[in-house]
């Protein structure tokens, strides 16, 4: 029995020999052959003298040198050489030709965690740490030290709270120099800027970037040491309040991808940091307006406890459609509970939407020429998700607007006049289709929105002045923003209230008078601290179950 053999190499076998045996192959083989016979001595065939070879037809018989005729396809022609043949010189292997020049000089563009400094004495850093924790007794620092300890480590003051819990204080009370040591040199060795070690200092392991419960070391030590929050420490109930709005103001200006997880990219594009630093230099936390103003808070919890009138800390549709006096379209609420604009997927289910959406809510409604708002209430108007706003949809949203006209005995708009000057205020870049870059690109997206959902403020724009209208819209004009405004108006409305004894209606139970007595030394001529006169609800609340992490915030005890 024969042996087995491949069967690509018997493949290969066959073809070559019916090639060999083809009659044109035979005859240039054989003509092949004759030329190499008939070369003459003066062209060295195998060694492939220089020049052109001579032209066949010339060549004379010779002799022919036995050692010069090679069997075809057997083997190499042999160049005549001075070494002998057992000391034949071994090719290396050739590389790959080095890039260009202009590629070898661009020099590293990314930085995911900072630009490395051209200088970094690490051990310098370090030693002054260590200095530090000497004067401390058994040199381990609590959480009253840390804040010496992060000014020595160069970082703003108000992260001794994340510097303290990532060296795990929280979990001993106190926080040993060798464990800060270590952590301070890795973040030190792996994070070049103030963005990407805040960031470390305060992401989860594994985790790919800063969630809302993150945030909760720092703004609670915010609240337990800030002077212009001292009133609060008698208050301790709205301590998950004030710590849960000012997150979903992080959020909702920092985190412009809508990931829900800030990165350090978008911490350095934005302005949070710089406001962390002013913590250490103003001593009256409401001039912070982009985050951390309490006022800002008291005006943002008074307008949803109005709303929320059995207090579980949730509204629904029909409770939203209350804001402002039915201002906003019962189509556009149904589109805020569709889940186009809420992270919770309780939302759909129950129909209610918490605290931390309506903080969302609430900023969008009252400043819509931010980018964050103007996403939001494209979404909303999106129904089929497309990235376009078509004319089923404006329409679809402007019929309900002008039924609410005529129940006012005002003639409203014929929707192709309304969608022309709509177009006309937009100017799409692509005829007939407003896609959320246009709006932006627009700076009367207020105006845009506003006709189709909101008629109050449809109508105040309708009445209004042109040239008003130009100066608010001069990128020039005044500095506040129509948040700003909004929250500094209703903020005094809601003082006077409180100093003229007549609180905001909200059907509270009398039961709520000896707290309301017991908070009362609270007050101060300014009024910062009249929202736990008027709002406080006996009980404990959680502070991490207020922080909107999928589940509502926890009120325990008797709650009114």
């Amino acid at each position: 029995m024969p042996p087995l053999q491949p069967v690509l190499k018997r493949k290969v076998d066959e073809l070559f020999l019916r090639w060999l045996s083809d009659p044109n192959t035979q005859r240039a083989l054989h003509d092949g052959l004759r030329c190499i016979r008939n070369a003459p001595r003066s062209y060295d065939v195998t060694r492939g003298g220089p020049g052109t070879p001579p032209d066949v037809t010339s060549y004379r018989p010779e002799p022919p040198d036995v050692t010069c005729v090679l069997p075809l396809a057997c083997s190499r022609p042999v160049r005549a050489s001075s070494r002998s043949p057992g000391h034949r010189k071994v090719q290396p292997p050739q590389e790959d030709p080095p890039p260009p020049a202009s590629s070898r000089c661009i020099p590293a563009f990314y930085f995911p965690h900072g630009r490395p400094p051209e200088t970094l004495d690490v051990d310098a850093a370090l030693n002054r740490i260590k200095r530090v924790f000497a004067e401390f007794p058994q040199e381990r620092a609590t959480v009253e030290d840390m804040g010496r300890v992060a000014k020595a480590c160069g970082c703003p003051l108000y992260w001794k709270g994340p510097l303290f819990c990532s060296a795990g204080g929280e979990r001993t009370g106190s926080v040993s120099v060798h464990k800060f040591v270590v952590m301070w040199r890795k973040i030190l060795l792996m994070c070049h800027d103030e963005a990407a070690r805040f960031v470390q200092l305060l992401m989860a392991p594994g985790s790919e970037g800063l969630v809302q419960e993150d945030f909760v070391p720092l703004l609670q030590d915010v609240v337990n040491t800030h002077p212009g929050l001292s009133f609060l420490k008698e208050a301790p109930e709205f301590h998950s309040r004030y710590i849960t709005t000012v997150i979903q103001r992080i959020f909702y200006t920092v985190n412009r991808s809508w990931s829900g997880r800030i990165t350090s990219t978008e911490l350095r594009r934005s302005i949070f940091l710089q406001n962390v630093k002013l913590l250490e230099v103003e001593p009256d936390i409401n001039q912070l307006t982009e985050f951390f103003s309490y006022e800002h808070f008291y005006v943002i919890y008074c307008k949803f406890w109005e709303l929320d009138t059995d207090h579980d800390l949730q509204v629904d549709a029909w409770d939203l459609g209350h804001h402002s006096d039915h201002a906003i379209s019962s189509r556009m609420i149904d589109r805020i509970f569709s889940g186009a604009v809420t992270r919770d997927r309780k939302v759909q289910k129950d129909g209610k939407i918490s605290y931390a959406d309506f903080v969302w809510f609430l900023l969008s409604e009252e400043d819509k020429k931010t980018p964050t708002s103007i996403e939001y209430w494209f979404r909303c108007m999106d129904l089929d998700g497309d990235g376009v706003l078509s004319l089923y949809e404006l329409e679809y949203f402007y019929k309900e607007q002008m039924q609410r006209l005529d129940a006012r005995a005002i003639e409203p708009l014929p929707l192709e006049d309304c969608v022309c000057q709509m177009l006309d205020l937009v100017q799409p870049r692509i005829p007939g289709k407003i896609t959320l870059p246009d709006l932006k690109r627009c700076k009367l997206a207020h105006v845009f929105f506003n006709t189709f959902f909101n008629v109050d403020k449809y109508l105040d724009y309708e009445q209004r002045e042109q040239a008003s209208l130009l100066r608010e819209s001069d990128p020039d004009g005044p500095e506040l923003s129509d948040w700003e405004k909004y929250a500094a108006e209703e903020y005094d409305f809601l003082v006077a209230e409180e100093v003229s004894g007549d609180p905001w209606d909200d059907d509270l139970p009398s039961e709520l008078s000896p707290m309301e007595q017991k908070l009362n030394t609270l007050w101060s001529p300014l009024a910062q601290r009249s929202i736990a006169q008027t709002l406080a609800s006996p009980g404990n609340v959680d502070l991490y179950a207020c922080v909107d992490s999928g589940q509502e915030p926890r009120v325990t005890g008797e709650t009114t």
